[in-house]
């Protein structure tokens, strides 16, 4: 991530339990088992799959996984950056 300008050291990942009782405008997965594993978020308006391929299930070196994990990061920004220019209009 530090590679395309974001700097992600300070999070870590969370389960959905975190966020019971809130209230969201979207939630968006990203994955077929997130999907799965979450079909329905109490407290969001509205809800979204974007299916992308998982970069943690290709095996291999670091090295043949690195450019897997680039190219999901690289389809999900132009996916954020499309959702985003569409609920503009």
């Amino acid at each position: 991530m530090a590679e395309a300008g974001v700097d992600i050291s300070g999070q870590a990942s969370k389960g959905v339990e975190v966020y019971a009782g809130q209230a969201f405008d979207w939630v968006i997965t990203v994955c077929d088992q997130a999907r799965e594993s979450c079909p329905v978020f109490p407290g969001a308006c509205q809800q979204l799959h974007w299916s992308f391929a998982d970069p943690a299930a290709v095996s291999g070196s670091e090295a043949e996984k690195l450019p897997v994990f680039r190219r999901v990061r690289d389809q999900i920004r132009r996916r954020i950056e499309q959702f985003l220019e569409e609920e503009r209009r």
